[in-house]
């Protein structure tokens, strides 16, 4: 189909996937059989591979990573197995929790390939799922990664005691992964209040976050500074994030994301 629907050459990366994973071809002889069609078709390039080792684990421990260096170890033999039809071929991988295992596992082969890692998430990394994800986390090879976005939402409603109703819900913060992770409280903004202890986000619904623990000091009106996990589903939230200085607390620029 692809070969059908080009109007010019293409070059095509043959993707190595994992059973039960995402697209990807299910092991390495049904990726090499991809590869001769890519080859004998008149407009297509055979340029490289790619993959994703995210899809194979979800956790830190020695056998997450060791599935995570086999499935890589697999790629780098299906790279050796094949004739590229370009002078510096391509093979590809690398999510945002497990950078350090491609360039280990991967990065050898830098004198005869393009290694190229495709961690986004590095970009803003977040105070949940990557923070306990990333490479440094776990005693790896990374640098030590700071969260560079945060939420704010206002204290709407103290209905009970060591409840509190906040102003931001589904439709403004990511839920995939893990709920809002509370970081602070001012009141005004700008001046801190005390620390918000054990306080957690246990519920989330459309337009409200719901938080929970010994909220004494919280007042309706206070502003509640959030943590986030997985940064990549703010991302389709917020078109247009605003950039705020640390020393003063005021909005000194605009990210314009394209997600």
């Amino acid at each position: 189909m692809l070969s059908a629907a080009a109007t010019t050459t293409l070059d095509v990366y043959v993707e190595l996937g994992s059973d039960g994973g995402r697209a990807g071809a299910r092991g390495i002889e049904a990726a090499l059989a991809v590869a001769a069609r890519v080859a004998a078709a008149p407009n297509l390039r055979l340029a490289g591979v790619a993959g994703y080792e995210g899809a194979v684990a979800a956790g830190t421990d020695a056998a997450d990573l060791a599935a995570v260096d086999d499935y890589l170890g697999d790629l780098a033999t299906l790279f050796a197995a094949l004739d590229f039809e370009t002078d510096r071929p391509v093979i590809t991988a690398g999510g945002s929790a497990y950078f350090d295992r491609v360039a280990a596992v991967l990065g050898p082969l830098a004198g005869e390939a393009e290694v190229l890692l495709r961690s986004g998430s590095y970009l803003i990394h977040d105070h949940g799922f990557y923070a306990r994800m990333t490479p440094a986390a776990r005693g790896g090879d990374g640098p030590e990664l700071v969260a560079a976005l945060e939420a704010r939402a206002r204290v709407l409603s103290r209905p009970e005691p060591g409840l509190a109703i906040l102003d931001g819900g589904r439709r403004d913060f990511p839920f995939d992964q893990d709920l809002p992770i509370p970081l602070g409280a001012d009141s005004p903004p700008g001046v801190p209040r005390a620390g918000l202890g054990e306080a957690r986000c246990p519920q989330i619904s459309d337009q409200h976050l719901f938080l929970t623990g010994a909220l004494e000091d919280l007042e309706v009106g206070d502003v509640v500074r959030l943590g986030l996990s997985h940064p990549c589903t703010s991302f389709d939230k917020w078109r247009l994030i605003p950039v705020v200085d640390d020393a003063t607390g005021l909005v000194v620029d605009a990210v314009h994301t394209f997600f």
